[in-house]
């Protein structure tokens, strides 16, 4: 059973930064995949982006060259270092082990014009 709790969330004007952490609890989560979802009102919940095993990353189109997401395995945390932010950005984000079922209860992150 994995749990997970993401923090560092808040309002920031457009082209500031927030970074995002997700703490996790479980066994062998240093040889999985961790990934950020979003999910704005009314709206689908998208990979934002991911992050392998070996330090591997990739982003959706939307964050790519504004978002970076890294991990500190002895931690068993993630982050979501979020620059350059715009309105579109507003959404409840959320982590996940990839391929294992279980969300946390999300950040909401708002970005004003």
């Amino acid at each position: 059973q994995v749990q997970l709790v993401e923090s560092g969330g808040g309002l920031v004007q457009a082209g500031g930064s927030l970074r995002l952490s997700c703490a996790a609890s479980g066994s062998f989560l240093s040889l999985r995949s961790m990934g950020w979802y979003r999910q704005a009102p009314g709206k689908q919940r998208d990979l934002v982006a991911t992050i392998s095993s070996s330090g591997i990353t990739n982003y959706s189109d939307s964050v790519k060259g504004r978002f970076t997401i890294s991990r500190d395995n002895a931690k068993k945390t993630v982050y979501l270092q979020m620059n350059s932010l715009k309105p579109e950005d507003t959404a409840v984000y959320y982590c996940k082990v990839l391929g294992l079922d279980g969300w946390g209860q999300g950040t909401q992150v708002t970005v004003s014009s």
